[in-house]
């Protein structure tokens, strides 16, 4: 059981990569702290990559996750890749295709196959910068708050129905570095609680494209940044 009183169903998820795997090392040692399975909800029945390097693939091996490369320059087009990493995918049925640190865009006919069925993290708080190099120009912006958000994707980019936020403050003098830092810290942990929801199947998107979650508490408080001065 867990706090919400909800019991999570075992559901076997895919997790694509193409870089470190930060988030892919937060999801297996959150895991770890018990059964991972359960901690989860879900199984990690695959890794899979568009690049051999990726580091993220040593840190699949190292916990017997199977994993898959799929060299996108080896096919003639973003379709034919997507098909091909659609036969891979259903090789294990996953009901959750974990994007991290996956750095291909899939085509809408890759999204809307899996529609509802694919999240991704991205480091900031959307709508505001989405693509890449977020936490350049949201210094360049002068931004007080930054963060990320975990959301599930649609074929428009980093456009799809917001699952959680988390913000952090952007201290004077940040380099990209130090804020890139702080975020990433709280990517791995609304990530995860992020895939548990959808496993415990706590998530809903409604008609207006926004997701509730069930049984969620309520926020408390606000965030400011610098904080407010009180009189």
């Amino acid at each position: 059981m867990n706090d919400s009183g909800l019991k999570p169903t075992i559901k076997p998820i895919v997790v694509l990569v193409s870089g470190r795997g930060s988030n892919l090392q937060a999801l297996l040692t959150r895991a770890n702290k018990e059964r991972w399975d359960t901690a989860l909800g879900a199984k990690i029945a695959s890794v899979v990559s568009n690049r051999a390097d990726a580091e993220a693939l040593g840190v699949a091996r190292a916990h017997h996750v199977p994993v898959h490369i799929l060299d996108h320059e080896e096919f003639g087009s973003r379709a034919a890749f997507d098909e091909a990493l659609a036969r891979t995918l259903e090789r294990y049925a996953p009901e959750l295709i974990v994007l991290a640190g996956f750095t291909r865009i899939l085509t809408a006919p890759f999204v809307e196959r899996y529609d509802g069925r694919i999240m991704n993290i991205h480091p900031s708080l959307l709508p505001a910068f989405p693509g890449l190099d977020t936490h350049r120009r949201a210094l360049q912006a002068g931004v007080r708050i930054h963060g990320c958000t975990a959301h599930f994707v649609t074929p428009a980019l980093d456009s799809g129905p917001i699952i959680v936020q988390a913000a952090v403050p952007v201290e004077p003098g940040d380099t990209e570095e130090q804020l890139a830092a702080r975020v990433l810290a709280q990517e791995h942990r609304i990530y995860p609680q992020a895939i548990r929801w959808f496993c415990e199947g706590r998530l809903r998107i409604g008609r207006s494209g926004a997701v509730t979650v069930d049984a969620a508490r309520p926020a408390e408080g606000a965030l400011t940044a610098p904080p407010v001065e009180s009189r």
